[in-house]
Formats: C-alpha cells, sequence, structure tokens
C-alpha cells in the first residue's frame, strides 16, 4: 500500500493535500487553544508563528504516516 496517493472512486488525490488538510485542521485547533491561554501575547508576530506551527504539524502528520506503514 502507498501512501503517495489515496484512490477515491477512481480520482487520485496526492497525500500531501491529505496530510496538508490534517495540518491545518491541528494548526487552527491549537491557535485556538493556545489564544484561549492567551499565548499570543507574548509571541511577536502571530502569523509567523502559526505558519512555522503548520509546517511543524504537517512534518509531524507526514512522520507519523510513514511510520505506520
Amino acid at each position: 500500500m502507498s501512501l503517495a496517493e489515496f484512490d477515491l472512486f477512481g480520482l487520485f488525490i496526492p497525500g500531501l493535500l491529505i496530510w496538508g488538510l490534517l495540518a491545518l485542521l491541528l494548526t487552527g485547533l491549537l491557535h485556538r487553544g493556545l489564544d484561549r491561554l492567551g499565548f499570543y501575547r507574548l509571541v511577536w508576530h502571530p502569523p509567523l508563528f502559526d505558519a512555522a506551527a503548520f509546517v511543524l504539524l504537517l512534518g509531524g502528520v507526514v512522520a507519523l504516516t510513514w511510520s505506520f506503514q
């Protein structure tokens, strides 16, 4: 089984798209939780922090997915 692409009723979807959507969802949840804690008052540039969190979470999701293969 290859995780490079997913077959959805004959439509091939790239795996990075699925992983990116999952990472985006996790980034949104992280943002919401950190915002409630008031963490963003300590961050110099919140959008830059969110972009870095997305990249880190995307790398984590991909690494976890490949470790289960």
